[in-house]
């Protein structure tokens, strides 16, 4: 029954539906990148602008390979000491081998990226065949959802389908840090 859950989400991505999952610490929403009609609905839903910009994750680093095989080693060595796992880097966009879109990017130069070990996720990011767009499943400014329930009854009829399983044990959602400097932005 779980496989059909999967196939269900991933029938939604591949049709450039948004999808809501549980992750590390919160439920999450998703979809496809570079699916803007897909980002701008998945903004529209959280009442989010664009220009805050949003997370990428991945069921590993070779998802991500495309945009970060340029870096220098020492950079790819400090991704790989922390993947998987909930830490997020931002990483400039003038350092990776081709540039993620402006509805992704939002004002900033850079984006943000993670390699998930929630099982869900990865088996979210593994069956879509890429990286997704993972950001929380909330309405700008308010808490995010920990269940499917909350999100059924909150934003149900705004999402294509919801994946139904156990957010992760962490308390608050990913560590992002820069991966220039090393300085954490959000503990």
């Amino acid at each position: 029954m779980r496989k059909s859950l999967y196939l269900k989400a991933n029938y939604a991505l591949n049709r450039g539906g948004v999808i809501a999952y549980p992750t590390e610490s919160v439920y999450g929403l998703g979809c496809d990148p570079f699916n803007k009609e897909a980002v701008v609905r998945l903004l529209a839903i959280k009442q989010r602008q664009v220009e805050k910009g949003l997370i990428i994750v991945a069921a590993n680093k070779e998802q991500l390979l495309p945009w970060i095989s340029n870096l220098s080693p020492a950079l790819l060595t400090c991704l790989d000491d922390s993947w998987p796992g909930p830490t997020t880097w931002v990483v400039p966009s003038n350092l990776m081998k081709q540039a993620f879109p402006y509805w992704i990017t939002g004002d900033f130069d850079s984006v943000a990226l993670r390699v998930s070990d929630h099982p869900i996720v990865k088996a979210l990011c593994e069956g879509y065949g890429g990286p997704l767009v993972s950001t929380s499943a909330n309405f700008a400014g308010c808490q995010p959802f920990t269940n499917a329930i909350q999100v059924r009854l909150k934003m149900g009829h705004s999402i294509d389908e919801i994946v139904v399983g156990k957010v992760g044990n962490r308390a608050k959602p990913s560590t992002i840090k820069d991966l220039l400097t090393g300085n954490t932005l959000r503990q």
